[in-house]
């Protein structure tokens, strides 16, 4: 191969860095299959694959926060358990305040595709509600908008995706005229990617003509914050609180006032929402104190016999579940999307396809290398004044995650519906329901309509005569 190739320094660069069996085909590839395979070879970090194996691979590095000293973590208790009612009405006006002032943006991770729905698309445009069919981003965009006229202002929303849906995300809000959100407030970020690599350290190839890459975890999402000069635009626009939650929960606060507050006035890098488990084996991440700081702790990496401990009055002990909700500080979220010391990484030993000496294609029947990836909630530990806050699983937390039985479509339509079942029992309307709170028709309110209980009670007193509850009613604005 001809030094004087434009693509020659960075093969070299590779085999310098022993990787360069990752161009050991090259020759044989057409033209598009080789500018792929260099456009793939340019997102690797030499020096960090290095570290990784180092650390991860052939060392003894660390998996999670570890088990030292673990001890329940202290969380807000909700008025209704206990809390200060005074201490979180003035969290709320803490919140709305920083609404107001344009200094909260709404963040969601969106990489996954709906394949474990049956669904062939982006999960974001899976339909979720109950009547209406709405998709995910579009309760979300409602919800937003809805902040968005409370506050005075519109939100900016970003949107992490991954190499795999963008285009079709992108194509999909468009064909949705963005759901009426001010195109300028939608921005679009693409989640990194990590290569596989033997135990030995190599990079696998995927085909002759590929990397084994994979996206690089949701804690990759605060990197590719950084690297898309999405802080940078926060920052321009006076935004220094980040809204954080998943694609797959309709039920999310997207953006909570009283969480807000709770972690301005606390002064805090990072914030987190729990739910109480639903029983020792839910397979739920735990907060806990470890080594003195908040953290979460895989349900996998904590003794059964722990997770079924109870208090003297029969509570869990270890109760508070991560359901993947936070509030980050923007030059936090900087700072941990820096280089070696700051979020860590995982490895997961894996079954990785690849190919033989000879290009053929290789399907192991055992794991044959190791995949890297970044967890969000690992940032918790460097997080100053970090903060958990005790939240009702019945207004924040259903997530679609599977086709059927658990937390799946059905399970995210039922916990809506009673939901808003709840909020128009609240004021005043008779609703038959079941002894789950299900009701017996079918409803639908809009977050335009109202997105809390407080906010519907006054949106309902507001119609004269209030509409009879029949199957399919939807209440889709503002009275």
């Amino acid at each position: 191969m001809s030094r004087g190739l434009p693509h020659a320094p960075l093969v070299e660069r590779f085999a310098a860095a022993g990787q360069g069996g990752v161009f050991a085909f090259l020759d044989r590839l057409d033209a598009a299959q080789r500018t792929e395979l260099l456009a793939q070879a340019g997102e690797i970090d030499l020096a960090e694959v290095a570290r990784l194996h180092r650390t991860l691979v052939a060392g003894a590095g660390t998996r999670g926060p570890g088990l030292v000293g673990l001890e329940p973590a202290p969380a807000v208790p909700l008025p209704v358990n206990g809390g200060d009612a005074a201490a979180w009405a003035r969290a709320e006006a803490a919140g709305r305040e920083a609404l107001r002032a344009g200094r909260v943006a709404a963040f969601t991770v969106a990489g996954g595709q709906g394949t474990r729905l049956g669904f062939d698309g982006p999960k974001g445009t899976f339909p979720v509600t109950p009547v209406r069919r709405l998709p995910l981003f579009q309760v979300f965009a409602e919800k937003l908008i809805a902040a968005g006229r409370v506050a005075g202002r519109p939100l900016h929303w970003f949107i992490m995706t991954s190499h795999q849906n963008h285009a079709a995300t992108e194509d999909f809000f468009a064909a949705q005229g963005w759901f009426g959100l001010d195109r300028g407030r939608v921005h679009f970020l693409r989640q990194g990617r990590m290569p596989a690599v033997d135990f030995a350290g190599r990079i696998l190839l995927e085909t002759p003509g590929t990397i084994a890459l994979s996206p690089d975890g949701h804690g990759g999402s605060l990197r590719a914050l950084d690297r898309s000069g999405a802080l940078d635009l926060m920052r321009a626009e006076g935004v220094d609180t980040i809204s954080y939650f998943q694609v797959d929960n309709p039920l999310v606060r997207a953006v909570d006032p009283v969480f807000l507050g709770w972690h301005l006035l606390g002064g805090s890098e990072m914030s987190s929402k729990m739910v109480v488990k639903t029983d020792p084996a839910e397979k739920v991440g735990l907060f806990c104190r470890t080594a003195g700081r908040l953290a979460v702790v895989e349900y996998s990496d904590v003794p059964a016999e722990t997770q079924a401990e109870r208090e003297p009055d029969g509570r869990l002990r270890f109760r508070a579940g991560n359901i993947a909700v936070h509030v980050l500080d923007r030059e936090f979220v900087r700072r941990l999307a820096g280089g070696e010391g700051a979020l860590p990484f995982h490895r997961a030993d894996k079954k990785i396809s690849t190919v033989d000496a000879a290009g053929l294609p290789v399907q192991p029947s055992k794991p044959n290398g190791v995949k890297f990836e970044l967890f969000v909630f690992d940032a918790l530990p460097f997080a100053r004044n970090a903060l958990l806050l005790e939240t009702s699983r019945a207004d924040d937390f259903s997530p679609v995650k599977n086709a059927t039985g658990a937390d799946s479509p059905q399970t995210a339509c039922d916990d809506q519906l009673r939901q808003w079942a709840r909020w128009l029992r609240a004021a005043g309307a008779t609703v038959e329901v079941d002894a789950t709170g299900l009701p017996a028709s079918a409803i639908e309110v809009s977050p335009l309509f109202a997105d809390d209980e407080r906010a519907f009670a006054a949106a309902w007193r507001k119609l004269s005569p209030p509409p009879a509850i029949r199957d399919g009613l939807v209440l889709p604005a503002s009275p």
